[in-house]
């Protein structure tokens, strides 16, 4: 069984030995790779003496690096751990045997209580409240990027997303898929001194906003345009109401108003026959997935 760890790397020369060594260390099988995303420090060198097979990523963004690693990575199961020292790499030998034992497409690391940071806890939860209303269940750390997966969920993921949106991207996957996955939780490491973290709350934050819209509008879209089709109606009746009772009190009937309400009635049933239409299609788009999930060996 072929086992591949993928770090994505990005200024992390303080702490990416110290992760190469622990992957060593614990799954002594592992092929570990290190994805060096532009670092203008000395990571790049510092992985390739310690053993790592080291491959540079142009386009910057995490997304970019998990795109380009499971595209050009053949193995069996696939872990990706971050090269920030964070993840506990002693949980990879339980990860792999409860990949194994249970047939799980994807396993989740989830952080214990108080390792989050307080925007990203609130970030977390909420969007994680979202995809349980979304698709049903119940997700504790959406935003981790401490997983392991299956040959047949790398070879079938899309990986649409740039930056560290991908981790909601790859999660989202698997619940729109339905795919068998789990989380075990493990501890998180303080980063040593002198390391930076390169989220940024906000900014991150609304590119996992804009991400879940478009998720919505992709994989939910009858709900999407539904929703959007239920707006307009609204406002097409705040503005209809008035001229129907203006109508039946004095006969006169407001040209512009009644333009205005037409309009919105208009646009929300455009809106309702485009979420029929893009619902069909993303049916086909699942039936595809799913067929090339299945011709995974």
């Amino acid at each position: 069984m072929k086992i591949a760890a993928i770090i994505p790397c990005y200024n992390e020369e303080l702490t990416i030995k110290q992760v190469i060594y622990d992957i060593q260390k614990y799954c002594p099988k592992c092929e570990i790779y290190v994805f060096d995303n532009n670092s203008s420090d000395n990571s790049y060198n510092i992985a390739k003496e310690t053993g790592a097979i080291v491959k540079k990523v142009m386009y910057q963004g995490k997304g970019e690096v998990v795109r380009n690693a499971f595209s050009i990575i053949d193995a069996d199961i696939y872990i990706l751990i971050d090269g920030d020292g964070e993840c506990d790499a002693s949980a990879i030998p339980s990860l792999i045997d409860y990949l194994i034992n249970e047939d799980l497409d994807m396993i989740t690391v989830i952080r214990k209580a108080g390792k989050y940071r307080r925007g990203h806890s609130f970030g977390n939860k909420m969007i994680t409240t979202f995809a349980k209303i979304l698709f049903g269940k119940n997700c504790n750390d959406i935003l981790s990027g401490y997983r392991i997966f299956s040959k047949k969920f790398v070879k079938t993921f899309p990986a649409n997303s740039r930056g560290f949106e991908i981790e909601t991207e790859l999660t989202i996957f698997a619940l729109q898929m339905r795919l068998p996955i789990g989380e075990m939780e493990a501890e998180y490491k303080s980063r040593p001194e002198g390391s930076f973290s390169k989220l940024n709350t906000f900014k991150d934050g609304f590119r996992i906003l804009g991400l879940i819209i478009y998720l919505l509008m992709s994989e939910r879209p009858l709900l999407f345009w539904w929703i959007i089709a239920l707006i307009f109606a609204l406002f097409g009746l705040y503005f209809g109401l008035p001229i129907v009772i203006s109508f039946f009190e004095t006969g006169i009937v407001p040209v512009a108003t009644s333009v205005l309400s037409s309009g919105f009635m208009l646009l929300s049933g455009i809106s309702i026959i485009t979420g029929l239409i893009m619902n069909a299609i993303g049916r086909v788009i699942s039936e595809n997935r799913r067929f090339k999930y299945n011709s995974v060996k």
